[in-house]
C-alpha cells in the first residue's frame, strides 16, 4: 500500500512539474537588421510588401517611440540581450569584424542565461556579431544559448558571390580580404562560403524545427531569431526576386517577411501561439548609403550610424494573444527593456548588474504609462572622451554633440547626415520636441521658454554620465587572422582555401561540438 501511495506522488509530482514548465510563456525576438523606421507597410512605407509583419501588428502592439540602443550593429546587440548600455560591456567603439579577437565578455548575463536559470530550452537562429574569438570563445553557445545556427556577423564581411536569382549580381560591394561567410551549426562551421539564396530557409527550417520540438515534449523556450536581412547586400531566392514594386530592397524585405510568417504559422501549428510572447524589431536605422537599394527612415531625421531619429528609431511589434490588447502606443522604451521585461513574465530574476532597461508590462498589458522617461544616445564610434551625444526626456530631445555618418549616406540631401558633417559640440545644446517635430527641423534652445527643460536635461546628462562606468573595449582593431572562421585551420592558400560544404539536414540542430 505504502509502494502505491508513493508510486501515485511521484506521478502527480511529475505531472505538476510538468505542468508548471508548460505554463511558463515561450519568448520569441525577432530582430531585423538595418530595417528602418519607414521600411514597413503598418509605417506608412507605400510598396512594401509585409502581409505577415502587417498580421503581426494588426494583432498586436506597435510602437512608435522604440529605441536600439545603438545605431550601429554590434553594441545595439550587446545591448538588447543584456540590458545594459553597450559602453559598460565595452562593446565600443564600432563594431566587430572577422579578425577581431574579442567578444561579448562571458561575465555578462544574456536573456537566455536569464531563462536557462528557469528551465527554458533556449537557440539562436541567424546573425550574432558579438566576436568569436579564439576556439570559438564568444560564440551563443558560451553565451546561454543550447544551440546556435548561423552566420556570426554581417553578410557584407565576406564575399558576396550572388544575392538574387536568377544570377544577378550583388549591388553592393563586399568585403573581399575575408574568408567566404561561414555557416555554424553550434561551434562548427557546416557551410562555408554559404549560399545566402537558400540561407533563410534554412534560418527557418532551424526555427520551425526548434518550435516545434519544444511545443512536443513541452518545455518552455527562448527563439532569438536575428535576420541577416535587410543589411545590405540585400538577397533573396528565387520566389521572391521581382515579387514587389520596391525592387531589390523590397524584394528582401518580402523574403524577411515570409520567414516571419513562417515562425507564426509554426507557433500555431505546435499549439504554443496563446503561450508566446513575441517581439519584432530593428537593430538600428537605415543604410542610406544604398540609396533606393537601402531602407527608409520615414519621416526622420539621417540613417544608421547617427544620433539623430532615423538612426536609433526603429519599428517595434510586441504580440501575445490574449494578454496584449492590440493597437499602438506612444510611450518611449527600448531594446533595452527586452531583458527585463522578459524577466518580469517569465518570473526570472535579474541579473546582480546595473541595468538600464525598464520593464515594459505597464504598457504591454495595462495600456497605461510606461516606465521609461529617459533614453540616451551614443554614437557608432563611442569614446569615454565624447561621451552621451544626445538625452531625451519625455517628449524633449537635446544634442550636446552632432555627427555625419557614412552609413547615412555621403549623398544625403540634409548635409548634417553625410560623413562630411564632422562632430560638432553644441553649448547650448540644440533642443527639439520630437511629439511636435520628430523630425527633428526646428530648434528651440533660443526660445526663452525652454531654458528651464535645457537645464534639467543638462542635469540628467551629467547625473547619468557621473554613473557610467565604461568597460574595457573589445573592439580594440587587434587583427589576428588566426581567430578569423575557417572550417579548415591552417590551410593554404588563405583566405581562399577555407571552403567546406556538408550536405543540408533538415533535422534541428545535429549533435555536433
Amino acid at each position: 500500500m505504502s509502494y502505491l501511495f508513493c508510486l501515485l506522488l511521484l506521478l502527480f509530482s511529475s505531472l505538476f512539474v510538468h505542468s508548471n514548465a508548460q505554463s511558463k510563456p515561450n519568448i520569441v525576438i525577432l530582430f531585423a537588421d538595418d530595417l528602418g523606421y519607414g521600411d514597413l507597410e503598418v509605417y506608412g512605407h507605400p510598396t512594401s510588401s509585409t502581409p505577415n509583419i502587417n498580421q503581426l501588428a494588426e494583432n498586436g502592439l506597435r510602437f512608435t517611440q522604440f529605441y536600439s540602443a545603438s545605431p550601429v550593429c554590434s553594441p545595439s546587440r550587446a545591448a538588447l540581450l543584456t540590458g545594459r548600455y553597450q559602453t559598460r560591456s565595452g562593446i565600443w567603439p564600432g563594431v566587430f569584424v572577422p579578425d577581431d579577437a574579442g567578444g561579448l565578455p562571458l561575465n555578462e548575463t544574456t536573456f537566455a542565461e536569464v531563462l536557462k536559470q528557469e528551465g527554458y530550452k533556449t537557440a539562436m537562429v541567424g546573425k550574432w556579431h558579438l566576436g568569436v574569438g579564439k576556439d570559438s570563445k564568444y560564440l551563443p553557445t558560451k553565451q546561454g544559448f543550447d544551440h546556435y545556427f548561423g552566420i556570426p556577423y554581417s553578410h557584407d564581411m565576406c564575399p558576396c558571390l550572388k544575392c538574387f536569382y536568377p544570377g544577378d549580381k550583388c549591388f553592393n560591394d563586399c568585403d573581399l580580404i575575408y574568408t567566404g561567410c561561414p555557416l555554424y551549426n553550434n561551434t562548427t562551421i557546416i557551410d562555408q562560403p554559404v549560399d545566402l539564396l537558400k540561407l533563410i530557409e534554412r534560418y527557418v527550417s532551424k526555427a520551425t524545427d526548434w518550435i516545434q520540438s519544444n511545443a512536443k515534449s513541452g518545455d518552455p523556450f527562448l527563439l532569438y531569431f536575428a535576420f541577416q536581412h535587410t543589411h545590405h547586400p540585400q538577397f533573396a531566392g528565387e520566389k521572391f526576386r521581382n515579387s514587389t514594386l520596391r525592387g531589390t530592397f523590397g524584394d528582401s524585405l518580402a523574403e524577411l517577411d515570409w520567414a516571419v510568417g513562417e515562425v507564426m504559422n509554426q507557433l500555431r501549428k505546435s499549439g504554443v501561439l496563446e503561450n508566446t510572447f513575441i517581439f519584432l524589431t530593428s537593430d538600428n536605422g537605415p543604410s542610406l548609403r544604398n540609396q533606393n537599394r537601402g531602407g527608409n527612415a520615414g519621416l526622420l531625421k539621417c540613417g544608421k550610424g547617427t544620433t539623430y531619429e532615423g538612426g536609433q528609431r526603429v519599428p517595434a511589434i510586441a504580440y501575445w494573444t490574449g494578454k496584449i490588447t492590440p493597437g499602438r502606443t506612444t510611450e518611449l522604451a527600448s531594446t533595452l527593456d527586452l531583458l527585463p521585461t522578459i524577466s518580469k513574465i517569465t518570473g526570472a530574476s535579474l541579473p546582480k548588474a546595473v541595468i538600464d532597461g525598464v520593464d515594459m508590462s505597464p504598457i504591454l498589458f495595462g495600456g497605461v504609462k510606461g516606465l521609461r522617461e529617459n533614453f540616451y544616445y551614443y554614437f557608432t564610434e563611442a569614446q569615454p572622451k565624447y561621451g552621451v551625444y544626445a538625452v531625451r526626456n519625455r517628449q524633449f530631445k537635446a544634442h550636446y554633440y552632432t555627427e555625419g555618418q557614412i552609413n547615412s549616406d555621403p549623398q544625403n540631401h540634409d548635409p548634417d547626415c553625410r560623413p562630411s558633417a564632422k562632430r560638432t559640440f553644441h553649448n547650448p545644446p540644440l533642443l527639439f520636441d520630437l511629439l511636435q517635430d520628430p523630425s527633428e527641423q526646428y530648434n528651440l534652445n533660443n526660445l526663452t521658454q525652454y531654458q528651464a527643460v535645457i537645464t534639467q536635461l543638462n542635469g540628467l546628462k551629467k547625473a547619468f554620465e557621473a554613473g557610467m562606468v565604461w568597460g574595457i573595449s573589445q573592439i580594440t582593431k587587434d587583427h589576428d587572422h588566426s581567430v578569423e572562421p575557417c572550417c579548415k585551420p591552417g590551410c593554404t592558400p588563405f583566405p581562399n582555401c577555407c571552403q567546406c560544404h556538408e550536405k543540408y539536414h533538415s533535422h534541428y540542430f545535429e549533435s555536433k561540438p
